[in-house]
């Protein structure tokens, strides 16, 4: 499983993002990825994040690269994970 890919949803373990959930939309470079909640479903705005302040999970969505946050609201709605998306979890430190 390659940890960072796009579609990927990954919880935020640090700063002030810390347990919400979002989604990989685009892998920049080696470090930083570009993440998305989307803000009306996570709270998450759609940002540039350190790939070592995210904690990859084993869920994927289908969208494609640099997906607008309609797409991947929508491609949520279809895998049938908002839900799952707004749940908070417990950050872990890295």
């Amino acid at each position: 499983m390659p940890a960072v890919e796009v579609g990927r949803i990954c919880v935020k373990n640090l700063g002030r993002l810390a347990g919400r959930k979002c989604v990989i939309v685009d892998v920049i470079d080696d470090n930083f990825v570009l993440v998305t909640g989307p803000k009306d479903v996570t709270g998450v705005k759609r940002k540039r994040s350190n790939i070592k302040h995210l904690v990859p999970t084993p869920e994927k969505v289908d969208i494609s690269k640099g997906a607008s946050d309609e797409e991947v609201k929508s491609a949520l709605e279809r895998a049938g994970k908002l839900e799952f998306m707004k749940e908070k979890v417990s950050p872990t430190p890295p």
